[in-house]
């Protein structure tokens, strides 16, 4: 891997990108884990929707904390 940006290109330092694109992801695949669980349940497969809905949750944990350490960090820069 090179180390070709740090934040000349963007403006905002690897790290801090980082952690926008982790909550984004995270956020992303909350919507994408809601889609999944309906269609489950469509199909009746409370089994599989049940699982969709924990994946669910685990990102929306993911995206709090991202939201959480990105805005800490941007309001003590």
């Amino acid at each position: 891997m090179t180390n070709s940006e740090a934040g000349e290109v963007t403006g905002t330092k690897d790290k801090d990108y980082n952690i926008i694109w982790f909550t984004e992801a995270c956020l992303s695949n909350a919507l994408r884990m809601e889609t999944y669980a309906a269609d489950a349940e469509r199909d009746g497969d409370e089994e599989l929707a049940r699982f969709f809905r924990r994946a669910q949750q685990e990102s929306r944990k993911g995206a709090e904390e991202g939201k959480r350490l990105l805005a800490s960090r941007l309001t003590s820069s």
